[in-house]
């Protein structure tokens, strides 16, 4: 039941955290960019579909790849409510005998594998916005 309800508690906070990101990225978009698809006859759905939304993702990329980096972050949150995740994994590695001393390479190791998601997540984000031109005029 605990996995259960963090894992719909890390859902809904980051759902919350791209809604809000792309919200924000749709709401920057200027208002002559949805009178200029009015303008060319798009109902609602197109105008979004094919004028806003676009532009807007674009923007966005920066806030959603931090959003997510902080998200893959926070799931070592859960080790309070007692689920297994890669710090109790290593509590629980060095809880056993042959691990003895071990301590600071246990912990490095954890550290690396956060190290490198959050790398791989960066150098993608960095990436993405440079194919697709994110901060260029």
């Amino acid at each position: 039941m605990r996995a259960l309800a963090s894992a719909i508690a890390l859902t809904l906070w980051g759902s919350a955290q791209v809604a809000e990101a792309t919200r924000g990225a749709v709401q920057s978009i200027p208002r002559e960019q949805h009178d200029a698809a009015a303008a060319l006859g798009f109902g609602w759905i197109g105008r979004h579909s094919f004028v806003i939304l676009p532009q807007a993702l674009r923007a966005v990329i920066p806030a959603l790849f931090n959003s997510f980096i902080s998200l893959f972050k926070d799931t070592s949150l859960v080790a309070i409510i007692g689920l297994f995740e890669l710090l109790r994994i290593g509590r629980a590695v060095l809880a056993q005998s042959e691990w003895l001393g071990t301590h600071r390479e246990v912990f490095l190791f954890i550290f690396m594998i956060y190290w490198g998601f959050n790398m791989a997540f960066t150098y993608g984000s960095r990436r993405l916005e440079e194919a697709l031109g994110v901060g260029k005029r």
